[in-house]
């Protein structure tokens, strides 16, 4: 009995004092489809193998999704980041994942990331720390890569050769390895490429203003529909 108990307690210090009984566990997500409007569709952009979406469709890293003319998307890329994809546009999932304590039974997230590629037509954003974890949430376009700073709104928009980020509430960050990296404020917009290293006041620029008109009514939308989803939501 002495040998056993003896062995218990250097099992104990063992996973006390290491990392073996405190693995962190990293695993893919999806995004879940909170509504969709007209004809959308997902899937494996190099294979051509796309399937329509439903509010059922779950969307995973990897995945492309289009949407036709007066199509729109919205999702929850992750807890505490939502997007209302418009018509005639396209995005590629490229990461979606969460690292967990593997100590923790339930709960115990670390760290929740999530990287989304626009490729033609516009993407509202809004985000906000629903939680403790670490989110990291970032865009990319061929021409910039932008991540919020705060709780944010902001619209991105691209035809594949020039593109404009307009923000509507917060502050999102281009970061310092960029051509031109920057902060873009509530009310201010940039476009690349372009020669200015500041953001522009929204409204003397037409389209800037309506990226802010339509973010915050695409805003109320994501908002109502995410109050709903809160509480049933799965890691």
């Amino acid at each position: 009995m002495r040998f056993v108990s003896f062995s218990s307690v250097l099992v104990i210090c063992f996973c006390l004092c290491g990392s073996g009984c405190s693995k962190e566990i990293t695993r893919e997500t999806a995004a879940t489809v909170f509504f969709v409007k007209g004809n959308v569709v997902s899937g494996n952009a190099d294979r051509n193998n796309f399937q329509a979406v439903t509010s059922k469709s779950k969307i995973r890293a990897g995945d492309t999704v289009r949407t036709s003319d007066g199509a729109s998307i919205n999702l929850a890329v992750m807890p505490g980041a939502f997007v209302q994809l418009s018509g005639n546009s396209e995005i590629k999932i490229e990461d979606l994942r969460l690292t967990k304590d593997g100590n923790e039974t339930a709960g115990g997230v670390l760290d929740r990331r999530a990287a989304i590629r626009l490729k033609r037509g516009r993407m509202v954003s809004l985000f906000s720390h629903s939680d403790r974890s670490t989110s990291d949430f970032g865009i990319t376009t061929d021409q910039v890569t932008l991540s919020p700073d705060s709780d944010c709104l902001f619209s991105v928009w691209t035809d594949g050769k020039t593109s404009r980020v307009t923000c509507g509430r917060g502050e999102l960050n281009v970061p310092a390895d960029a051509p031109s990296p920057m902060k873009i404020a509530a009310g201010y917009f940039s476009q690349w490429p372009t020669a200015s290293k500041k953001p522009i006041v929204s409204i003397s620029d037409a389209a800037a203003q309506m990226d802010v008109k339509t973010a915050l009514d695409i805003e109320l939308e994501l908002l109502d529909q995410a109050a709903g989803w809160q509480n049933r939501r799965p890691l």
